[in-house]
């Protein structure tokens, strides 16, 4: 049974798909992930059914880092019989001015996207991982980079560029957006559940351990709270989202940071985590009675309202509001709370359907439909990996 596998690969967690290609689209055979690297490592898969495949637990130091996790996970891998690989899809989150669509991935490629590391030290060089190990051991394999920025590259120089002399422009220095295969699966399931809101004015919140929301217009990426790299925008678990550059000039100038002091600030140490003192979960500070946890809360859920005004200014309006990822498909208190700022635009609330999770809840008078979508970043990843092995498999 031939099969494609999709990877993405972060700094404490390696998540994994199979699909199976026989139908022509792919259709799930296991799920599975190491989570907790480096702390509580676990390997868990499931089957398309849900059946449970793998559940095994690590010691920290078995597998103490991304290397080690992505060596056990192709043990196991390898254990599953009747399956043949046909090709390998990665996440990666940057692709910098040159990559605008998925790409074979050869050495040209990967030595390109390894220049785009300082831009997201969190992911790029994890994202890459895999792919050097792959191409150690069997360069025959296709391997295919989806990029989280390729989504928003129709946007209009107007709204990509910094006013900065532009000559920055010219090299590179822009709003990239990220997220994007997220966003791009949102786009396409809403046209088949909700194909009001896929034709109209759309608001997409990826609010996970990274947030961010894009502006939908009939589908397409017009504008996003991300930009040159994964710090902009909302507040994150550990990245601080939008901030003032004069607070790293003074960091800097006053308070002595390098340049790898500020880094490990604003990626590791600021955002939920920096603010509560707590944790960068949003369940453990909503569980929390430490007032830090609560105000972290409450500018996670100031700084989104802001931003969807911002991003409705650039629709001229809105009809729909999607939550998505971790937080947005699982949290009613954070829906709740973010529709409440939303409430000027038309927005309803139906209580009891947001506390049931159910796809909208929005009442029938909303002007607004909100809506929650889950998403599902690999099988988009897989979905571009075998369209281009296709179309560039030899006739």
């Amino acid at each position: 049974m031939e099969v494609v596998l999709a990877v993405n690969a972060g700094s404490s967690s390696l998540k994994f798909q199979i699909f199976t290609v026989e139908s022509g689209e792919p259709s799930l055979h296991v799920r599975g992930a190491i989570d907790g690297i480096g702390t509580r490592p676990r390997l868990h898969a499931t089957g398309a059914d849900g059946a449970v495949l793998v559940d095994r637990t690590y010691t920290a130091a078995a597998l103490a880092d991304l290397p080690a996790a992505i060596g056990e996970a192709r043990v196991w891998l390898e254990s599953l019989e009747g399956l043949t690989l046909r090709a390998i899809g990665h996440r990666v989150v940057h692709g910098g001015p040159d990559y605008a669509r998925p790409v074979l991935i050869d050495q040209a490629v990967l030595d390109k996207l390894a220049t785009y590391q300082e831009l997201a030290p969190l992911h790029q060089p994890n994202n890459l991982a895999p792919i050097h190990l792959v191409m150690e051991i069997n360069r025959e394999v296709p391997q295919v980079a989806c990029f989280d920025t390729a989504f928003h590259r129709g946007h209009p120089p107007v709204a990509q560029a910094y006013a900065l002399p532009i000559r920055f422009y010219d090299e590179g220095v822009r709003r990239y957006g990220f997220h994007g295969l997220s966003y791009e699966y949102v786009a396409e399931r809403l046209a088949v559940v909700a194909p009001k809101a896929a034709a109209g004015r759309t608001i997409v919140a990826h609010l996970g351990s990274g947030a961010s929301m894009c502006a939908l217009e009939a589908g397409r990426s017009v504008e996003s709270t991300m930009g040159f790299t994964a710090l902009d925008g909302l507040p994150m678990g550990t990245r601080p989202g939008q901030l003032d550059p004069g607070v790293v000039l003074y960091l800097i100038a006053e308070r002595g940071f390098t340049a790898d002091g500020v880094t490990d600030l604003l990626y590791h140490q600021a955002g939920l985590k920096g603010l509560s003192g707590v944790s960068s979960d949003m369940r453990d500070l909503l569980a929390s009675d430490v007032p830090h946890a609560a105000f972290a809360v409450d500018h996670f859920v100031h700084r989104a309202g802001l931003a969807a005004g911002t991003l409705a200014a650039a629709l001229q309006g809105l009809d729909a509001f999607v939550f998505t990822a971790g937080i947005g498909e699982h949290s009613p208190v954070v829906r709740a709370r973010i529709a409440e700022r939303l409430a000027w635009l038309g927005a309803e609330l139906d209580p009891a359907a947001n506390e049931a999770g159910e796809m909208v809840i929005s009442t029938p008078r909303s002007r607004v439909q909100l809506l929650v979508v889950p998403t599902n970043e690999e099988l988009m990843i897989a979905r571009h990996t075998l369209a281009l092995v296709a179309a560039t498999a030899p006739t």
